[in-house]
Formats: C-alpha cells, structure tokens, sequence
C-alpha cells in the first residue's frame, strides 16, 4: 500500500477511541482520513452507513474476504468486523493518513500485514471507570455490557504483550490523552 504510514487506534470500548478520533478528525481533517469498516451488525441510531461503518450481510462480508479483500476481520458478540483493503486506499487516495480503529485481534492479524502503521492503544484508567463509561451511554444491555467488561479484561491484558503498540494512553482526561495523541501523530 503506498502513501503516508497508517496510524492504528486500537483499545476497549468505552476507552474513548472514538471521541479521540472525532477531535482529531475534526482539528486536522485535512490530514487525516477514517478508514470506514465493515460489519455485519445492525447499525445503531444515528450511524449513517458508508460513513460510521458499511454495514453489510455476512455472506457479502465473507465473500469479500474469502477473495483477499480485507486487511484483517474479526468476530466479536455474534457479528464480523473487518477493514477493507479499499477503505484503506480510499483514504490513501486522497492524500490522507489514514486512521484504522481496530480491536486487539486486528492488531495481530495487521502484523502480519505490510501495512506498517504506528500502533495507539487507548486503555481506561480502570476496568470500574470503563463500566461506568459503557452504562452512562445507555446503549448496552446487561448481557451486551457483560461481553464487552469480559473483553476488555481480555483486551488489556493482551496490550501488554512488549511490542505490540508503540504508544499507550491512558484515558483519564481527554485533554492530556488528545495532546499525547496529537504529540505522537504530528512528528
């Protein structure tokens, strides 16, 4: 893939991942792009397809990456998700760096990749904050919140393996994590 070298966020949800990425796409969308991924879940109220995910079926998905389409897939609660290699060259395409908000099994399946990006984890500062996170955006149910406290858990211990992310912020304040994320992309 050419182009300037992609930036992977990775880390649980409810880390802020998302929120980081909104303010950096926002204050710098002239040079960064969002690779849109794909999934084969139901989109939520307010997610526009083609612009927060391409929601598609699973056979559509699998056919896809059953013909070396996508950079890397996963599974997660029941429903895949995955990023294109076109997602990725779309924002390439237009001369942008292009962000990847991948889980911690994309980031595996990426080593093994020729993409070479630079690997952010944003971790919370606790498993008990992440919870309280998840609850107050009302959009779990209880089953749904269990899942993602479990693999989160998973998630963080996982991050710790040496040399798997080049940076890791802690999401205490999003002043101080948006100003080491900026730090680290500016270089």
């Amino acid at each position: 893939m050419q182009g300037p070298r992609p930036v992977v966020l990775s880390g649980p949800s409810g880390a802020g991942k998302s929120t980081l990425l909104k303010k950096l796409l926002k204050d710098y969308e002239n040079i960064f792009g969002f690779s849109v991924s794909h999934t084969t879940r139901q989109p939520r109220p307010g997610e526009v397809n083609g612009k927060d995910y391409h929601f598609v079926t699973r056979e559509e998905m699998q056919k896809e990456i059953d013909a070396g389409e996508f950079i890397e897939h996963a599974e997660f609660s029941g429903n895949m998700y995955g990023t294109s290699k076109g997602a990725v060259q779309a924002v390439q395409a237009q001369n942008q760096i292009c962000v990847l908000d991948i889980d911690i099994q994309g980031v595996k399946n990426i080593k093994r990749t020729d993409l070479n990006p630079i690997y952010i984890s944003v971790q919370p500062p606790s498993i008990d904050i992440l919870e309280k996170r998840l609850r107050d955006r009302k959009t779990e149910t209880e089953e749904s919140l269990t899942k993602r406290l479990t693999a989160a858990r998973v998630d963080l211990e996982l991050s710790k393996e040496p040399g798997l992310f080049d940076l890791v912020i802690i999401n205490d304040d999003l002043e101080k994590a948006y100003s080491e994320l900026k730090e680290v992309l500016l270089e």
